[in-house]
């Protein structure tokens, strides 16, 4: 499983790739910087949230985990 603090590594790298390309995708539909910029950064609050809370539920669900040490098709 999964630590917090690796979840948190992970979702903060995702959402800066996140950030890039939406600010790119809305400055090239809005011609705007700013815009395109407030736009990437409302979806990145949302999106880093949502992401953090999808991985600690899924954490959580022990469904379709090996145990540890057993390997896959032994």
């Amino acid at each position: 499983m999964d630590t917090a603090r690796r979840t948190l590594v992970k979702a903060l790298v995702w959402q800066a790739l996140g950030l890039l390309v939406m600010a790119l995708v809305g400055w090239g539909f809005t011609g705007s910087v700013a815009l395109a910029g407030g736009m990437a950064l409302a979806n990145m609050a949302i999106g880093f949230a949502s992401y953090f809370l999808h991985e600690r539920i899924w954490a959580r669900i022990g469904w379709g985990r090996m145990p540890q040490g057993e390997r896959r098709g032994a």
